[in-house]
C-alpha cells in the first residue's frame, strides 16, 4: 500500500483529484493550527502553563467582563470544562468571576492584574512565532489569510437564539 507523502507539495488549481485530506477544509485548517501553535504550547508548557489558561487570559487581556459562555466559544472549551478551569485560575489570582448586574443567572469573567502580567510575559512570544510563521508571506497574504479566517468564524459561529453576547 501506498503512503501519501506526510509533506505533500501544494496542489495546483488544475489537480482536481488531490487526496481527500489535501482538499479538505477541516483538515487544512486543523493541520495549519497544530503547526503554528506547537512551538508556542511547548513553551507555555515549560512556563507552567497550559493552552487552555493561556486561551482564556489570551482572550480576556483586550475584552474585560465576558459572559461564560461567550469566553467558552473563543477558548474552544465546553462550560464545564470552562468552569472547572476557571475555578483554579480563580484559586490562582488571575480571574475573577461575578454575577452580572442585570441577570443573576449570567456569570462574568475578568482577568486579574495578576492574569495580565501573566499574559503580557507571553503576548511577545506569540507575537515572534507568528511572524516566523507567516515570514514567507507578503503583508496583502497575511492580511488576506487573516481577514478570510476571522469571515469564516464569523459565518460559523452564529447560533440561532444565542444571546449570551
Amino acid at each position: 500500500m501506498d503512503r501519501p507523502n506526510p509533506s505533500p507539495e501544494p496542489l495546483s488549481g488544475a489537480e482536481a483529484t488531490a487526496p481527500f485530506v489535501e482538499d479538505y477544509l477541516s483538515y487544512l485548517l486543523a493541520r495549519a493550527s497544530h503547526l503554528v501553535s506547537h512551538e508556542f504550547h511547548a513553551r507555555l508548557t515549560e512556563a507552567g502553563l497550559s493552552v487552555p489558561v493561556w486561551r482564556v487570559l489570551a482572550v480576556l487581556y483586550d475584552r474585560d467582563n465576558l459572559v461564560i459562555g461567550v469566553l467558552a466559544r473563543m477558548v474552544l472549551l465546553k462550560q464545564p470544562t470552562l468552569s472547572k478551569a476557571l475555578d483554579r485560575m480563580i484559586a490562582d489570582g488571575l480571574v475573577t468571576r461575578s454575577p452580572s448586574t442585570n441577570d443573576r443567572r449570567r456569570v462574568h469573567v475578568e482577568i486579574t492584574a495578576h492574569g495580565r502580567a501573566l499574559v503580557e510575559q507571553h503576548i511577545k512570544v506569540a507575537k515572534d512565532l507568528e511572524a516566523e510563521a507567516l515570514a514567507e508571506f507578503s503583508a496583502t497574504e497575511i492580511a488576506t489569510i487573516k481577514t478570510v479566517l476571522r469571515s469564516l468564524i464569523a459565518k460559523l459561529d452564529k447560533k440561532p437564539g444565542d444571546d449570551s453576547e
